[in-house]
């Protein structure tokens, strides 16, 4: 949950960018006079600009959580996504550039943070930071953020009490090989030793099952190209299943013990281009794969059209809906003997992700108070997704019974299911519709919610692994040792490797680098997916080596040593946090 990423191409300002709006400092906003009511209320409805990094909806915000932001605060919200506007580092720069990127603005910490900071484009909530009250439980990690300068300019998302060294994922991690477990069944759940082994299993599989139930074809792998960014994304996550997470060109071992070059020839992130190359040999790949973006993907999950998941948060969100389930259908991962699966350690000081106002916002006092709600346990609750497992708003998906939480009806159907139809009083519409289309986490889901001193997630309440009983999950525990979750099973075969939450930032790249980094990491890409598509080995091993060779030429050893020395001190800091 890169986590969960993860999903933004942002460039570097110029110097002389930045050198020309920092002297813009403090926005004609300060001057404004509250336009809050003696009641806390707001007479003026306003439109705010929402930059949002993270997002994956372009326009103003709809449906339920629209109508309870409309209540509270008179407040719609409209929503600027680079990941759908198509060149997001083009809209970031053209926005900064103006002056004005957004009156509530979701981007990264480190480079994008201090790159506002200093083109004075950020708000200094300073004197409303005293009023808010939810805010104060996470002070710490506040500091933290805004340490070396003298003001408050963001607020860390992804926040938590649990320990560095505990996993910050619930019910299942991040990542691992997730399958349809049904059609694994019809092959008698043969043992996978290593990552390889999944092929000829895979194979079978679709060999079996060649098209789905409305007639269309069946692809063991299908790919998507949204996400590359220093490398094929796809590429990437094979690695997390031996303990490995992307640091730049760099791949670094959760425990600190390896760190790769992800172009030298026995890295493991070739092991995973040789991986789909043989894939695709044996048919295994979707050959929209290079064209098709995650929407595209997630439609063909749903429709039952791919065998193979990388993430939960993807097979199971899409087809583990309570009818499939009953079915005997789903998605459950497969283990692989060797595996020592990534796991992101809680962020003791927050997530990669800040909210932050901007200079030039209209009503900086209300975009406060929306974002000290957006901390509070009804705000956790109202700003979730159908895939962060946080449980929707009390009274409507879920309710306290018998001094627990527990599901509604209308919670399973919307939270399970998939999808429901509003009630009228929420503003109709269906639920899937109307979720918070910000799509970031202020407090981590599995934390405690202070109210009723129970997860925010509904996955982790014992009313909910009572009820969630079906055929897939039966057959599931019934092959893994008695595990009734991933995690579970994970931790009792030591096959989870933990980095601790260190909420390291890495240092932003120099103009160098940055030239460097966006030429080479091109090149990656574009190489990567021909080799996958290679007619043979030997047209494979031609072009590894023309990668090599050219990304050496545009400057690739340079990026990877500055990468190379943040791995090590992120692991430093890990090390750190974990005493």
């Amino acid at each position: 949950m890169n986590r969960f990423k993860k999903f933004m191409i942002f460039g570097a300002l110029s110097v002389t960018l930045l050198s020309g709006l920092a002297a813009c400092g403090k926005s004609e906003a300060e001057e404004k006079k509250s336009s809050k009511n003696a009641d806390g209320t707001y007479e003026e409805t306003i439109t705010i600009d929402v930059f949002d990094g993270l997002a994956n909806y372009m326009g103003v915000q709809e449906g339920w959580f629209a109508k309870i932001v409309k209540d509270k605060f008179n407040m719609e919200l409209n929503i600027i996504a680079p990941n759908v506007a198509g060149n997001g580092e083009t809209l970031y720069q053209t926005r900064t550039a103006a002056g004005d990127l957004g009156d509530l603005i979701i981007v990264d910490k480190g480079q994008q943070y201090n790159e506002l900071v200093q083109a004075g484009l950020l708000y200094d909530m300073t004197k409303y930071y005293p009023g808010m009250k939810n805010m104060a439980r996470f002070d710490e990690a506040v500091q933290k953020m805004n340490e070396g300068t003298d003001a408050l300019y963001g607020f860390p998302t992804s926040v938590s009490s649990i320990p560095a060294t505990s996993p910050s994922e619930g019910l299942e991690p991040t990542f691992g090989a997730y399958l349809r477990w049904d059609l694994y069944g019809t092959q008698n759940y043969p043992k996978v030793d290593t990552l390889e082994d999944l092929l000829p299993v895979i194979k079978s599989m679709q060999d079996e099952n060649p098209t789905n139930e409305s007639g269309k074809k069946i692809y063991g792998f299908s790919l998507f190209s949204d996400w590359d960014g220093n490398m094929l994304n796809a590429g990437k996550q094979l690695t997390t299943y031996y303990g490995y997470d992307e640091s730049g060109f760099v791949l670094a071992k959760a425990d600190g013990s390896d760190y790769q070059s992800i172009l030298d020839s026995d890295s493991e992130y070739i092991r995973a281009l040789k991986f789909y190359f043989e894939a695709k040999q044996m048919g295994l790949v979707d050959p929209e794969s290079t064209t098709q973006n995650y929407d595209t993907l997630y439609a063909k999950f749903q429709d039952g059209q791919v065998l193979f998941s990388w993430w939960p948060w993807l097979g199971q969100a899409a087809f583990n809906t309570q009818t499939n389930l009953n079915a005997g259908k789903g998605y459950m991962m497969v283990p692989i003997e060797d595996q020592k699966i990534f796991s992101y350690g809680a962020e003791v000081y927050g997530g990669k992700q800040f909210i932050g106002i901007g200079s030039n916002a209209e009503d900086p006092e209300r975009l406060a108070d929306f974002i000290d709600w957006l901390y509070s346990p009804e705000g956790v609750l109202a700003n979730s997704s159908q895939t962060s497992g946080s449980s929707g708003p009390e009274g409507l998906t879920w309710e306290m019974k018998d001094g627990e939480p527990v599901l509604t009806d209308f919670g399973k159907k919307a939270l399970l299911d998939g999808d429901a139809n509003m009630p009228s009083e929420y503003g109709g519409g269906t639920y899937k519709d109307g979720v918070s289309a910000l799509n970031i986490n202020t407090v981590l889901p599995i934390d405690e919610n202070p109210e009723n001193g129970f997860s925010y997630s509904y996955t982790l309440w014992e009313s909910y692994q009572r009820d969630n009983t079906n055929p897939v999950l039966e057959d599931w525990s019934s092959h893994m040792d008695g595990a009734v979750t991933t995690m579970e099973y994970l931790e009792k075969n030591n096959q989870l490797l933990v980095a601790p939450g260190a909420s390291y930032v890495a240092p932003e790249d120099s103009a160098e680098i940055s030239t460097l980094r966006n030429q080479v990491k091109s090149t990656i890409v574009e190489y990567s997916w021909k080799m996958i598509f290679s007619k043979d080995n030997s047209e494979f091993e031609t072009l590894l080596n023309e990668m090599q060779k050219t990304a050496d030429g545009l400057g690739y050893q340079t990026v990877l040593e500055f990468d190379m020395e943040n791995a090590k001190a992120q692991n430093e800091q890990r090390v750190a946090v974990s005493k």
